[in-house]
């Protein structure tokens, strides 16, 4: 399996290794005047760089001139600091094309750290996002956070405690996401009704769920086509800490990867462990918790096209999260055992022939487990009957076009 392109010693950044930093040294406010000045200001074409330090903000931070690039001195180095907030949604707000941000730290904003919005041919590089104290619910939703952006590309970044998703791409088309970490999110990683996706090389831990790949309804658009492969997927045990009535706060504490109402999603090569209630969940938006009244009418709550293989799967499923779902697992396998490592709602769209059609896995000795939630979780049993031993066509790699092209 192809390990993460960075360590943690590599990154020369305690708090990506899963620990928190000591006392903080006193943050500067007096460059604030000076960014927010370069940011309005700004012309294609300019670089403005970020020096090292800690830089204390009190409001928002905004871009909107396309063909600018922003580079600090590291993400341990070039520290913006926004615990002392009063004014603005988020740290900083980009809506531009042909953008770059590297080398830098956001941390403790009041809403969401870094938001790229309807932009195209986007890189983000080594960006540290984080809410330094313990995870909790009045942390900002996201850690690093595009949303209607093509032509992506996110790696060597850092998402810790967003109280919904660390790293979000939604309602995006033709994302590369790797070699990140992603810790103590409520979801680590988050592909969210976007078409065309590889997400690989990354780490996920300590989260509520790993990485999900979900479609939601009522937004632009919808999506499909994503490849999570060769990514590291483990222990994302911590109690679910999200808004209640988002998406993300149904799902369970101790998911790895989990997918929802999405189609076409290969899981492969993974080293997926440890993850209490279940290495992987595929379900519908009826098993989300979300009302479905007032749906769209062409909204698919079904996932379909779900390839499962070739994955390295151990422990989990030992400790469900919810009084539910520790009962499914002492009636499935007893009171000393464990969920098999993937985890199906049991949802088929009628116009299907079948669960082969939504779920096929190909992965040694992993088992799925049919919850039987369509007809109240009555009849849960493990599938041994080879429904689910097929094979999908295999997805293309993305490919980043224009000025991303080749990196």
């Amino acid at each position: 399996m192809r390990k993460p392109a960075f360590a943690c010693a590599a990154l020369m950044l305690i708090v990506a290794c899963g620990e928190k930093q000591e006392t903080a040294a006193p943050a500067d406010a007096s460059y604030q005047e000076t960014l927010m000045g370069q940011l309005l200001d700004a012309k294609p074409g300019d670089v403005i760089e970020i020096p090292e330090g800690r830089f204390a903000f009190d409001r928002s931070l905004s871009l909107t001139v396309d063909g600018v690039t922003i580079k600090g001195a590291g993400m341990d180095k070039s520290v913006l600091t926004f615990a002392n907030q009063i004014a603005g949604a988020e740290g900083l707000l980009v809506t531009a094309s042909d953008f770059t941000i590297e080398d830098l730290a956001i941390e403790d904003t009041k809403g969401d750290a870094l938001k790229i919005s309807e932009g195209e041919n986007i890189i983000i590089r080594r960006v540290r996002t984080e809410w330094t104290g313990e995870p909790k619910t009045e942390n900002g939703a996201y850690g690093i956070y595009p949303v209607q952006v093509k032509n992506l590309l996110m790696e060597e970044s850092v998402a810790i405690g967003a109280s919904d998703a660390g790293l979000y791409i939604g309602q995006s088309q033709n994302v590369v996401i790797r070699n990140n970490r992603a810790e103590y999110n409520v979801a680590g990683i988050e592909i969210e009704n976007t078409f065309d996706a590889d997400v690989y090389g990354n780490v996920a831990t300590n989260n509520t769920g790993g990485i999900l790949v979900f479609n939601m309804p009522n937004l632009k658009q919808p999506g499909a086509r994503t490849r999570v492969f060769d990514n590291e997927i483990y222990e994302n045990n911590t109690k679910n800490f999200g808004l209640e009535g988002t998406a993300v706060a149904s799902v369970p504490a101790g998911s790895g990867v989990v997918v929802t109402s999405n189609d076409n999603v290969e899981i492969f090569n993974n080293d997926i462990r440890d993850n209490k209630t279940s290495n992987v969940i595929v379900a519908s938006v009826f098993s989300s918790g979300l009302a479905t009244e007032g749906m769209e009418d062409d909204f698919d709550p079904y996932p379909e096209g779900i390839y499962v293989y070739d994955n390295t799967f151990d422990g989990g499923g030992d400790n469900p999260d919810g009084l539910d779902l520790q009962a499914l697992k002492v009636a499935v396998a007893g009171p000393l055992g464990r969920l098999p490592d993937v985890l199906w709602d049991g949802y088929v769209d009628p116009a299907l022939s079948g669960p082969g059609d939504v779920l096929c896995v190909q992965n040694g000795e992993a088992r799925v487990l049919n919850v039987d939630s369509p007809n109240d979780n009555k009849s849960p049993r493990i599938a041994d009957d080879g429904v689910h031993d097929c094979a999908f066509e295999k997805l293309p790699a993305v490919e980043l076009t224009g000025p991303l092209a080749g990196l």
